[in-house]
């Protein structure tokens, strides 16, 4: 789910380095090790030129050119990187990685994986996986995408996260001075906001119904999936009880913060950062990117003006949130799948991550131990959206979602909940029963 570059939050170098371990292992790429797992050893490269495509702003010049002078120095290796753009890129990259001479390893969207792993173009890196991972936790929203049946095929590079944006001269003049921690905090707030701002055309929370990615929120946060898959077969889940209280605590909270024409709307038209910018709105669920835009529309609305908190579940945590993010994978058809392996897992490393993938672009990285480690450097905007990502969530890990996704299906779900259109059950059957023919095609 990365159609697009998330803006990057601004960010400063971690202080605290954590070691190098890429390619440490002995012995060459592909050598078993106990327990059916393989360690990534030293590769000889001399004389070899390894292919990269990476996305346009997703990885800065400074973060690529370093994991490249540290591959270059361990297997005397070459990298040719090859910036790709967005437009195109799913035909482009399936095109490639059909061929006999692929990319030997791609930049992918983190739920473009599933897509790809299923036609048997990336490589298996399910018994690198230890390995790769570096003692590392990586978050569930960048690694879950990336395991098909089981096996992984990715190995995720960055995330980025939403968390509440919200004004906080309005909170304060609502006699509000702090940000909530608990979703009985959060409503008490907005009761009181609302009660300041009678206008009919204010939201206490702008959540227009279509919004789909919050409205997951709350179905994660009720314990509800959108499908799960046993044995083979993939089983739609908005009919489950737990799913239909999420559904139901979405319409309830949309319905009492957001104005009633929001109900059909998504998040483009009217834009919700616009929306938030001019004043008809005291908060929206947003990634960080939403920052730059509001100051953009309302130069008065700077960075102080604003506060930002991960929006607590009715669960006592922090909602689930969907990241967007990157992965790394490795086509099953490259000549050069030792020194692939060896080059992701520089890219991949603890200290990459620190020192270039957030030190340098400011992107969160990709394990709770990252993220950790960055928060003592982060500003206090930018906390909530790396807390948010510890608790983390992805679409289903099946090549058939593109299409669900595609349709809009699943934001009519919830915008029909939402303006009442349909009920929660009568909204989950019309959806689960379409999930479960499109994500059980052969």
């Amino acid at each position: 789910m990365r159609t697009k570059k998330f803006a990057a939050a601004a960010a400063v170098a971690l202080t605290v380095a954590l070691g190098m371990t890429a390619c440490s292992s002995a012995g060459n790429a592909g050598a078993g090790g106990s327990g059916g797992t393989k360690a990534i050893g030293d590769v000889e490269g001399d004389g070899k030129t390894l292919t990269v495509w990476a996305m346009t702003g997703d990885y800065s010049d400074g973060t690529i050119a370093a994991i490249n002078e540290q591959f270059e120095k361990e297997t005397g290796a070459k990298v040719k990187v090859q910036i790709q753009q967005w437009d195109g890129i799913t035909t482009k990259v399936s095109t490639a990685l059909a061929t006999n001479t692929p990319p030997d390893v791609i930049d992918l969207g983190n739920t473009q994986v599933a897509s790809y792993a299923a036609n048997g173009a990336l490589l298996d890196l399910t018994p690198y996986k230890k390995d790769l991972a570096q003692g590392q936790t990586w978050l569930d929203g960048l690694s879950d995408p990336a395991t098909v049946d089981g096996s992984l095929y990715g190995v995720p590079g960055f995330a980025g996260a939403r968390s509440v944006i919200y004004n906080k001269q309005m909170w304060k003049d609502a006699g509000i001075t702090s940000a909530p921690t608990t979703y009985e905090e959060l409503t008490a707030d907005l009761d009181k906001v609302k009660a300041k701002n009678a206008e009919s055309d204010f939201s206490a929370f702008y959540l227009p119904g279509q919004y789909w990615y919050a409205g997951m929120q709350f179905v994660w946060d009720a314990g509800g999936e959108i499908a799960t898959e046993d044995g083979g077969k993939w089983k739609a889940g908005f009919g489950d009880a737990k799913a239909q209280q999420g559904l139901q605590d979405f319409k309830e909270f949309a319905n009492a913060y957001s104005t009633k024409a929001s109900a059909t709307l998504n998040t483009d038209s009217p834009d919700m950062t616009q929306v938030f910018a001019d004043g008809k709105s005291s908060a929206i669920l947003s990634t960080s990117g939403a920052l730059g835009l509001i100051e953009k529309a309302n130069p008065k609305m700077t960075a102080d003006a604003l506060g930002t908190f991960p929006f607590p579940g009715k669960s006592g945590k922090t909602q689930p949130v969907m990241l967007g993010g990157s992965d790394w994978g490795i086509a099953a058809k490259s000549k050069n799948s030792d020194l692939a392996l060896a080059w992701v897992k520089i890219a991949t490393s603890p200290d990459v991550q620190s020192k270039y993938v957030y030190g340098d672009t400011g992107w969160i990285p990709n394990s709770a131990e990252g993220i950790k480690a960055a928060d003592s450097s982060l500003s206090e905007i930018n906390k909530a959206f790396f807390t948010a990502a510890l608790n983390s969530k992805a679409t289903p890990a099946n090549a058939r979602w593109a299409d669900l996704e595609g349709d809009l299906s699943i934001n009519d779900l919830f915008s029909s909940i939402v303006s009442g259109s349909k009920t929660p059950e009568q909204a989950a059957a019309t959806f689960d029963e379409a999930a479960d023919s499109t994500l059980n095609k052969q």
